[in-house]
């Protein structure tokens, strides 16, 4: 089984009010999962990072042991956490390497876990949802 996961990131201040939103997509393109978690007070990265973190999880109940059959592509408009994911960049923020642990654990259960960098104006689903956790969390 194929996924992609859309993922996004924001925060209104940096520090400040942030939301992390995500669309997952089956193979025929279909959104099955999404994500939209206002965090508190915290940067755009660590925003960034949980987008990702939440949308496995939630894949990852969704298919039980099917997880380990399925691929999976994670695409953002992040260079920064694409290329810190894909191991081009060192993890030097404290706040981001545990993020990123957790990340590479649960990116574990599955066949393959891929990341790719898509420009913003492919991404606009999951910044609306990024955008209304951050508006709920006012």
């Amino acid at each position: 089984m194929k996924f992609t996961i859309f993922a996004d990131g924001g925060s209104r201040g940096n520090p400040g009010p942030a939301g992390s939103g995500a669309v997952v997509r089956d193979s025929t393109g279909q959104i099955i999962i999404e994500v939209s978690e206002f965090l508190g007070v915290t940067t755009n990265n660590v925003a960034e990072y949980t987008s990702i973190l939440r949308a496995l999880e939630q894949l990852d109940a969704m298919l039980g042991n099917g997880s380990k059959d399925s691929d999976v592509v994670i695409k953002m408009d992040s260079m920064l956490v694409v290329k810190q994911m894909n191991g081009e960049y060192k993890i030097k923020h404290p706040n981001l390497i545990p993020l990123a642990q957790k990340v590479n654990e649960v990116r574990k259960r599955f066949r393959s876990v891929s990341f790719a960098h898509v420009y913003r104006e492919h991404n606009k689903e999951a910044d609306a949802l990024a955008n209304k956790a951050m508006d709920r969390g006012k």
